[in-house]
């Protein structure tokens, strides 16, 4: 209950620091906020209309936020593009447009289901991102055709669904045409949406999300009619909201579902709500829920959870899996709370999940991927790992043509955490929320529009640069969130000190009236920190900033099925992964060496060969710790561990660059005496 009594406190009672400053004759006001407070409506973008709780941030629309070229954020859409999303509709049965249903003008044909919306709507976001043409023409060709499938009562889509009461498909499509609406104003998608709004108030409620996925995610659902309510003003929508909520499974009242994808879409719809409510019993419902899986079942690094299916009693060791559905929902859950609550907690979980879990869920070329990424896997093969992991049969090896909902859904996480870095802030200015190289282009206070762009290698790199590239000389504040890990945050502006009274897990606001050539620095010290996971054997883990770090383990990659294009791969260890940190208790960080990585430069930052840092500690081996029968690695075992092998030194690299990991280890000792709490 910590967590929601702290969560609620902060956002009754802000503490806001102020300083005023001069630089480079500009004077600037420096205040530090928990959390941001929704003060005043912005005029410029579309944020929650009254009786709605203003928003403490805006989304931008899609086009304002562009990764650059020259960043890692922009090279992993770049091979999306070029990977399997961007050609499952050769690679795919289910995103053929030839006999769709869901192109069809009256909702006919075959594949039906989710997950041609589950690919479209990552897959519209990144046409719009890169500027593809051959991604735009596919992507206006199927807009075109789930346009035309509206019928007179309003239901779209394949009309099979509409048989069977299932809404769940279209909730997920309803994504794809506010994308394609805010990045080109298609003066048919509000109508639309507004017709078939209508239509769901007219059906009879125990039709109204009867059950299924539909029931436990209608949080999706309640998210469409607040965006369509802020576009159209339409008083009824929010009555149809009220209904939404009252016929989607009680989030408020605890976990209404443990299947891990359902928990990283259902759990925020109780904040979502709040929105209408204005009761901070709702927000805290949210915390609560998020706490009370995280507390039991993510008692490891990557900031996911124990749910290669379901979270089940008992399998919490740090070899059980999520899924990729998961991450890249939870990933969006985390944004949507970010703009809802002003909570930069929200953020910093978003980007532990996108720098340390997702990557290793593709191939480094993201031609491939796999259904289940674990915290401790050291061998990707496709025997059956069941009953340690729920569903039994090929669950870890990357394919680019299996593992179905995966394969699909995956194709919204990258575009939407870059759509994301940028949001605005209600009093007219723009908020770094998520931090990578980017530009963005928006209006301010006034209505003027600017532009900043950020130069940085975050994570891996302690320094975010942000340049004022076009500015009226409007006053307007840029804001920028200091993450939960950092302790001792800097910032100059045009080259001159800013007073920073932020601590860990606040925003800094620096308002003035800013001009092209302005420059903010933003440094965020990374220092190598080691976590001890209490619940899960005290385990060891060892993090550097927003980084987790892993055991380097060679990897031998073999081909099973496919081409030289699209082909299946087993991923096996070449090098020893069981092995216990070893370290002085009194001291445990002074073993630890951080170096630069020798390695040559890779076009995937996110990769072995591509890692920019390392660091060298000091582990042994432990003879026991073994893979079982079936290739599944041994559950971790209790610390201290008592071992007669030599003392070694091992390197570890970014959790995300691992295809083969050991994230959490234990603590080896050569005395047999020893005990953890030393």
């Amino acid at each position: 209950m910590k967590a929601p009594i702290r969560f609620a406190f902060m956002v009754l009672f802000p503490f806001i620091l102020f300083q005023s400053f001069s630089a480079a004759q500009t004077d600037l006001k420096s205040e530090a906020f928990p959390i941001l407070q929704s003060q005043g409506r912005n005029e410029m973008y579309q944020s929650n209309r009254v009786p709605l709780r203003s928003s403490s941030l805006i989304k931008l629309p899609t086009g304002a936020v562009i990764p650059d070229p020259q960043g890692w954020l922009y090279r992993e859409l770049d091979l999306m593009k070029d990977g399997f999303t961007g050609h499952l509709m050769e690679l795919s049965k289910w995103c053929s447009i030839s006999g769709s249903a869901w192109a069809n003008p009256k909702g006919e044909g075959e594949y039906g289901w989710e997950e041609l919306p589950y690919w479209f709507r990552g897959f519209v976001d990144l046409a719009y991102l890169t500027g593809d043409k051959r991604l735009l023409d596919a992507s206006h060709g199927w807009i075109e055709g789930v346009l035309s499938s509206q019928d007179s009562s309003g239901y779209f889509g394949p009309r099979e669904n509409r048989e069977e009461h299932d809404i769940w498909p279209n909730m997920i499509m309803l994504y794809a045409l506010r994308t394609h609406y805010e990045a080109t104003h298609d003066p048919r998608v509000l109508p639309f949406m507004l017709k078939y709004f209508r239509w769901l108030t007219t059906i009879p409620l125990q039709d109204y999300l009867p059950g299924s996925w539909q029931k436990i995610r209608g949080g999706d659902n309640l998210d469409h009619i607040y965006w369509l309510y802020n576009q159209t003003g339409e008083s009824w929508l929010l009555d149809a909201a009220r209904v939404n909520h009252e016929r989607t499974s009680d989030w408020t009242g605890g976990i209404a579902s443990w299947h891990g994808v359902n928990i990283c879409q259902g759990f925020r719809e109780p904040a979502e709500y709040y929105q209408q409510t204005g009761d901070i019993r709702y927000l805290q419902a949210t915390e609560r829920n998020y706490s009370t899986v995280m507390n039991t079942y993510g008692q490891f690094p990557g900031g996911m959870f124990a749910a290669d299916e379901e979270a089940r009693q008992g399998y919490t060791d740090p070899r059980q899996a999520a899924e990729t559905c998961s991450m890249v929902e939870m990933m969006h859950s985390d944004e949507m709370l970010t703009q809802i609550t002003g909570n930069p907690e929200w953020a910093d979980r978003c980007e532990e999940i996108a720098f340390n879990s997702l990557p290793s869920a593709t191939t480094p070329d993201l031609k491939g991927l796999h259904y289940l990424t674990a915290a401790n896997c050291v061998q990707l093969d496709r025997s059956n790992k069941a009953p340690v992991i729920e569903n039994s049969g090929n669950m870890f090896s990357y394919n680019p043509r299996d593992y179905r909902c995966c394969q699909h859904n995956f194709s919204f996480g990258w575009p939407y955490f870059a759509e994301n870095l940028w949001m605005a802030t209600p009093e007219g200015g723009l908020a770094a929320v998520l931090y990578s190289a980017s530009s963005v282009t928006a209006a301010v206070a006034g209505g003027k529009e600017v532009t900043i762009s950020e130069n940085t290698n975050y994570p891996f790199d302690d320094q975010v640069e942000f340049t004022v590239g076009t500015a009226p000389g409007s006053e307007f504040p840029i804001v920028l969130r200091i993450p939960a890990w950092c302790r001792n945050p800097r910032v100059d502006v045009n080259g001159k000190s800013v007073p920073v009274h932020a601590s860990s897990g606040m925003w800094i606001s620096l308002k003035g009236s800013w001009k092209k050539g302005d420059r903010i620095t933003l440094v965020l010290p990374q220092e190598v920190e080691m976590k001890t996971w209490m619940k899960n054997s005290g385990g060891i883990s060892i993090r550097r900033g927003p980084l987790y770090y892993s055991l380097k383990i060679g990897e031998n990659w073999k081909q099973y099925a496919g081409d030289d294009t699209w082909g299946a791969y087993e991923v096996y260890p070449t090098t020893a992964w069981n092995y216990g940190l070893v370290f002085d208790p009194k001291d445990p960080l002074s073993s630890i060496k951080f170096v630069k990585s020798r390695q040559e430069k890779s076009s995937q930052i996110f990769s072995e060969e591509g890692s920019p840092y390392e660091l060298q500690c000091k582990a042994m081996r432990i003879p026991q710790w073994e893979l079982e029968s079936n290739g599944m690695i041994g559950a971790l075992q209790q610390s201290p561990v008592f071992s007669n092998q030599p003392v070694e030194t091992v390197t570890l690299i970014p959790m995300g660059c691992a295809a083969l990991r050991i994230t959490v280890f234990p603590r080896a000792t050569d005395s047999p005496d020893a005990n953890v709490w030393e």
